[in-house]
């Protein structure tokens, strides 16, 4: 990605404040609640996710779906459940982006 417009989704999903706490939140996955598989290994459920940004499961839901379309996050299914795990990569290019000189 090179220009503004190849970020517009990474800008809209860092426009809502809960999100981007969301992807600080994540940076220690171990901050959460303890779950059957770890979560610096699997990613941290939803509900957990849910639960601290104090959300129902459909919002949180959808703050996690813009994050992962904005390729921010990444996602793993284990059962009925779902996980997250920040994507440090994609993080990592759009910081270089904006350091870039907007």
């Amino acid at each position: 990605m090179t220009d503004a417009a190849d970020w517009e989704s990474a800008f809209r999903a860092l426009a809502n404040p809960t999100r981007v706490q969301i992807l600080q939140w994540l940076k220690d996955p171990t901050s959460f609640p303890p779950q059957l598989e770890p979560a610096e290994d699997v990613g941290v459920c939803l509900k957990h996710i849910q639960a601290r940004a104090q959300v129902s499961q459909s919002t949180a839901s959808q703050y996690m779906a813009a994050l992962q379309s904005a390729g921010l996050v990444t996602s793993r299914r284990i059962g009925q459940w779902t996980h997250y795990q920040r994507n440090e990569d994609q993080i990592s290019k759009l910081a270089d982006f904006i350091g870039s000189g907007l």
